[in-house]
């Protein structure tokens, strides 16, 4: 598989920093709408599956990209 797009790299990054800040506080529906809405987001322009999930690893495991 070809290595997935810089902008859906960046895209899951926001998704990334989305959950983060959300997480970070108390809950509230419109807290957590940019986590949520980055993640539809992110899940429609990467269609799931392989691609999704070499998006994932680039992200969260950045030792493993062999770029």
């Amino acid at each position: 598989m070809d290595r997935p797009s810089d902008e859906l790299i960046e895209l899951y990054r926001n998704v990334e920093a989305a959950k983060a800040e959300a997480t970070s506080q108390p809950y509230t529906p419109e807290g957590w709408a940019p986590w949520l809405e980055a993640a539809q987001e992110f899940q429609r322009r990467a269609g799931g599956g392989a691609v999704e999930q070499a998006v994932k690893r680039i992200v969260l495991h950045p030792e493993l990209d062999e770029k």
